[in-house]
């Protein structure tokens, strides 16, 4: 009954998914959602770090909000980071969502979207041999900072390095479901939280943009927040069938 649950679920979602996919386009936006702002002087965004956001102090974060201009850019209707200084910040907090965002690396680049401000789910080149210690060779779009399930993309999705990708996440309760260029890569995973192993992921938080080194582009950043009671519908679905 779970894997015959697992299945219906997979093919509505996939029609559901093909149908908000139609457009070529990075302006098309899917019932629903709204776009993150893309505006030069980067507003709506802040700056931050791989730190529990519990422990972050007005003065640290004012010196993130001041590094992202160094580092961050918009080029048209892309946000570019150079690779360096701080990650680029939602200034408003989200609880349970669905996200669509385009991404594109450069060689050997190492990125990352932080959910609810944990650590993350992975976006890096699986051709980059340096990395394949750490799992690069298994693909982007999975919870790299998991212990346990979601760890590794269930398939490799990743386009050519250099090419842009189109990925879609839901972060629902604990649990995310992440699509890259219509796979499947993470099944509902339960999010482990990276700053207290023994506790429950926070409720709410802000979402990063991350790089390691080298140019990332971000387009088509698309967010709907999810209703409570959805959410938890979709919450008691998810527990059901695991």
């Amino acid at each position: 009954m779970k894997i015959f649950s697992r299945v219906v679920a997979l093919v509505l979602f996939s029609i559901t998914l093909l149908a908000t996919c139609r457009g070529e386009t990075p302006t098309d936006i899917p019932e629903g959602f709204n776009p993150l702002p893309i505006a030069s002087d980067l507003t709506g965004w802040e700056g931050g770090s791989t730190a529990d956001p519990r422990k972050i102090t007005e003065a640290q974060q004012l010196k993130w909000n001041d590094e992202i201009k160094e580092h961050w850019s918009v080029d048209g209707d892309e946000i570019v980071s150079d690779g360096h200084g701080a990650h680029l910040v939602t200034a408003k907090k989200y609880r349970d969502f669905e996200f669509w965002v385009d991404w594109k690396l450069s060689p050997a680049g190492d990125s990352g979207i932080y959910l609810r401000e944990m650590p993350q789910v992975q976006l890096w080149d699986p051709a980059n041999k340096a990395a394949h210690k750490h799992g690069a060779d298994k693909g982007s779009g999975a919870l790299w900072n998991n212990n346990g399930e979601g760890k590794w993309p269930l398939v490799l999705a990743d386009k050519p390095t250099g090419e842009w990708n189109r990925m879609y996440v839901r972060m629902v309760g604990p649990y995310v479901r992440v699509v890259l260029n219509d796979e499947l890569v993470v099944d509902d995973a339960k999010l482990e939280n990276y700053f207290d192993r023994k506790a429950e992921p926070f409720a709410e938080g802000r979402i990063h943009l991350q790089t390691h080194g080298s140019e990332t582009r971000f387009r088509r950043l698309l967010i709907r927040e999810i209703p409570a009671d959805e959410a938890n519908e979709l919450t008691s679905t998810i527990e059901a069938n695991n």
